[in-house]
C-alpha cells in the first residue's frame, strides 16, 4: 500500500483549502422552526460553512491537520495554519455549540458527523505542536458537547443501522471509540466496546449478496470487521471474522474484494462510489492487520486493499465539487492504512 507522500500531501492541502471556505453550493442540516430560522451556511456555522456540508466541511479540517502532521513542511503549512487558527477560533467553536443546542438540533449530523467531529479532535490530539494543542483547546467545548450525545444516545440504540451511507452504526461509533482511547474517557470508551459486542459479536455470514448498493460509499460488511477488530482480542477477532466472512481465503465473495465501476462522477449519489473504492481500501487494510501475516486471508485483503486504492485514486482526478469536496479526506484514511 503506498502512503501519502509529500506530492499528494501538497495536493490534498490545496483541495482542502479551496473547499472549507467554499461556501455555496451548499446542502444544509438545518430544522426550520420558523422564518426567523433562515440563515446562511455562514451564519449558522462559522467554524463549518464550506464544503458543500457540514460534515464534509470537518473531514477537510481533518485533512489539513492529517497532511500538517505527516508533512510539516508542505508548502502551503503558513495557509494551513491561518485557516484553521481563524476557523476554529473560541468564538466560532462557541456559535457551533450554540446550534447544537437549539431546539431542533437534537439529531443534527447524528452519527457521521459526530463521528468526524470525534476524528478532528484525535487528529489535534496527535499533533502535539503549540497551535494544535491550543486549537484542541477551542474545540473542547464541541467535542464534549457530541461526547455528551455519545453517551446520551448509544444507550438507546437497540438495532445497528446497517447502510453503506451516512447514518452506518459502525461507522458512526468507530472514531468515537479511537478518540474516547486515546483521551481516556473511559465512560465513552466502555459504553462504545459494549454496544460493539451487543450489536456486532454475535453476527455471523454477512449478507454481501446485494453490496454495493447504488449510493453507498462505505461497505457495511468491511467498516462493521473494522470496527470489531478494534474491541476483540486479535484470535477473537481471527475466530469472529471466519463466522463473518467465511469464503475470505478463497478470495470470495468477489463483489466484495473487487473494485466498483463509477458511471457519473457529476450525480450526487453515484459519486459516491469513488468513496466505496476508497473507503473499502482503508478498511481492507486495517482489517489485514487483525489478522496474522501468515493467515491466507492478510494476502487476500492486503491485495484486495490495493486495487481499491488504485481504482479510488483514479476518481480524485475528476475536479467535479460534488466528488471533491469531499472524496481526498477518504483518500487520505486509505493512504493512512
Amino acid at each position: 500500500m503506498p502512503s501519502l507522500t509529500p506530492e499528494l500531501a501538497r495536493d490534498f492541502a490545496e483541495i482542502a483549502l479551496d473547499n472549507v471556505v467554499r461556501e455555496y453550493p451548499n446542502k444544509l442540516d438545518h430544522v426550520l422552526r420558523s422564518d426567523a430560522d433562515l440563515a446562511s451556511p455562514r451564519a449558522l456555522h462559522p467554524a463549518f460553512y464550506g464544503s458543500y456540508d457540514w460534515h464534509s466541511c470537518v473531514h477537510m479540517h481533518w485533512l489539513l491537520v492529517h497532511v500538517r502532521r505527516l508533512h510539516p513542511d508542505v508548502p502551503q503549512r503558513a495557509a494551513i495554519d491561518a485557516l484553521l487558527a481563524r476557523h476554529l477560533s473560541r468564538s466560532n467553536i462557541a456559535a457551533e455549540c450554540a446550534y447544537l443546542a437549539r431546539p431542533g438540533a437534537q439529531s443534527f449530523e447524528r452519527p457521521y458527523g459526530w463521528a468526524w467531529l470525534m476524528k478532528l479532535a484525535h487528529e489535534l490530539a496527535l499533533s502535539g505542536d503549540v497551535l494544535a494543542h491550543e486549537l484542541a483547546e477551542n474545540l473542547a467545548p464541541l467535542t464534549d458537547a457530541f461526547a455528551q450525545r455519545y453517551l446520551a444516545f448509544l444507550p438507546k440504540v437497540q438495532y445497528p443501522v446497517r447502510h453503506g451511507v451516512h447514518s452506518n452504526t459502525a461507522f458512526g461509533v468507530m472514531f468515537a471509540l479511537d478518540y474516547a482511547r486515546h483521551a481516556q474517557h473511559a465512560d465513552l470508551e466502555s459504553l462504545c466496546v459494549g454496544k460493539v459486542r451487543e450489536w456486532f459479536g454475535a453476527d455471523r455470514d454477512a449478507a454481501v449478496a446485494h453490496e454495493p448498493s447504488g449510493a453507498d460509499f462505505l461497505s457495511p460488511a468491511l467498516v462493521e470487521a473494522d470496527l470489531v477488530r478494534r474491541v476483540l482480542p486479535k484470535g477473537e477477532f481471527a475466530a469472529w471474522l471466519s463466522d463473518w466472512l467465511p469464503e475470505l481465503a478463497a478470495g470470495r465473495p468477489s463483489n466484495l474484494l473487487a473494485p466498483v465501476a463509477v458511471s457519473d462522477r457529476s450525480d450526487p449519489q453515484i459519486v459516491h462510489l469513488d468513496g466505496l473504492n476508497l473507503s473499502r481500501a482503508w478498511s481492507l487494510a486495517s482489517i489485514a492487520g487483525g489478522v496474522a501475516a501468515a493467515d491466507l486471508r492478510h494476502h487476500v485483503l492486503r491485495h484486495a486493499a490495493a486495487a481499491h486504492l488504485a481504482a479510488g485514486m483514479t476518481g480524485l482526478a475528476s475536479d467535479d465539487y460534488l466528488g471533491a469536496h469531499w472524496l481526498a479526506s477518504f483518500a487520505a484514511l486509505a493512504l493512512s492504512a
